[in-house]
């Protein structure tokens, strides 16, 4: 692999990363907060349709990019009713808004424009464009660092930039600040938080739509950004190797930042190699298109090591009298 095939590759990278980045910060909240949540794929779904939808409809990007978080906050709201409220089980309330999400998305679809559960094409206002970084031009014909800063870190969309930022500001909120403190409080003991005189429901409430903004955003930057409109199931598990990553990181936010990126590497690799020769074997295009998956099921199978969720992850509270 040449130079330039390596940036067009790390730039793909970046690129298909974004979306796992930005669910998997969201899954991070959620879960270091003591909720499990296995809906992540379906709020990105429903923001990717209504973000696309809106903008098709409206011609304005930014309120397709607010009508997907609301879209998203409107299902992690009933995720926090289902399994904070009512104390019901975190997993079956996750399915079932991805199986909501599912349903709904290619239904409304096909009764708003008629194409087969697809939103029209989006251009111009209605899509992200990628942003040039300042000095990107003239920096371009420097050895090495000029290509690596004019191909691979300018040239996205902001919401691309967003999702690499929310890295460190995450690990801030978490690790450097009291409501971050409170948060990780509330996932491993509720019932210290709670003699403490600070409301378990509260944070948790506050994880679940912090978790719904981040997945919002990340379903909104597949359909406005990387693509141009909404297609069936378009999510195509994200939401599910989002928390393999979460997993694979041990819920901590730089970790994650690596965990997908590696992902986002696969994925950019399987499109790049349809059919890798090695020499003594070509590997097929179905094992290139796989390699995410595989992943995935490797690290949910065990085999990176241990990783100890919250301790009080996926347990409802009930106050004690």
């Amino acid at each position: 692999m040449d130079f330039p095939t390596l940036l067009q590759v790390l730039d793909s990278t970046v690129r298909l990363a974004t979306p796992l980045l930005l669910a998997c910060l969201a899954g991070l909240f959620s879960e270091r907060a003591g909720i499990f949540d296995i809906g992540l794929e379906g709020k990105m779904l429903a923001s990717a349709f209504f973000s696309a939808a809106i903008a098709a409809m409206t011609g304005s990007v930014w309120l397709g990019l607010l009508a997907g978080i609301a879209a998203s906050l409107v299902l992690a709201g009933i995720h926090g009713l289902a399994s904070i409220t009512f104390r019901g089980n975190q997993l079956i309330s996750g399915v079932a808004i991805n199986f909501l999400a599912s349903g709904l998305t290619v239904l409304i679809a096909q009764d708003w424009f008629r194409q087969g559960g697809r939103t029209p094409a989006l251009s111009g206002g209605a899509r992200f464009g990628n942003i040039t970084l300042p000095f990107s031009g003239p920096l371009a014909d420097v050895p090495i660092l000029g290509p690596i800063y004019a191909q691979l870190v300018s040239g996205h969309s902001i919401l691309v930039y967003v999702a690499f930022l929310a890295v460190p500001v995450t690990w801030w909120i978490l690790f450097r600040t009291r409501f971050g403190l409170r948060l990780r409080a509330v996932g491993e003991n509720p019932a210290a938080v709670d003699t403490a005189g600070i409301s378990v429901v509260r944070l948790r409430f506050t994880a679940v739509f912090i978790c719904g903004l981040l997945c919002g955003i990340a379903g909104a930057y597949l359909a406005i950004a990387l693509q141009g409109g909404f297609a069936r199931e378009m999510s195509a598990g994200r939401g599910y190797i989002a928390l393999a990553a979460l997993i694979f990181a041990k819920w901590r936010p730089w970790y994650a930042m690596g965990a997908c990126l590696l992902f986002g590497f696969l994925q950019a690799v399987g499109i790049r190699y349809q059919n890798l020769d090695l020499g003594l074997i070509t590997i097929p295009v179905q094992v290139m298109d796989a390699l995410p998956y595989i992943l995935t099921v490797v690290i949910l199978a065990g085999f990176v090591g241990r990783a100890i969720p919250p301790r009080a992850g996926g347990e409802p509270y009930v106050k004690e009298r």
